[in-house]
């Protein structure tokens, strides 16, 4: 298994690196990339991934 990583952007989203897997509510395993940005603002689009709305509303985290 290789390393998980998980960083907190300044004023951005989680920044996820390596292969963890990701399930949604009912327990699916949502599709994912090596790396991935997660909502953090709650403004995404595309919960739970950064679509990049954190700068359009000013998210301070």
């Amino acid at each position: 298994m290789s390393e998980i990583t998980i960083q907190s952007l300044k004023n951005g989203p989680f920044l996820v690196k390596g292969t963890a897997k990701l399930f949604d509510a009912d327990g699916k395993q949502i599709e994912t990339k090596e790396a991935y940005g997660l909502c953090r603002c709650g403004a995404s689009a595309h919960k739970p991934f950064c679509d990049g709305s954190h700068q359009k509303v000013d998210f301070q985290g």
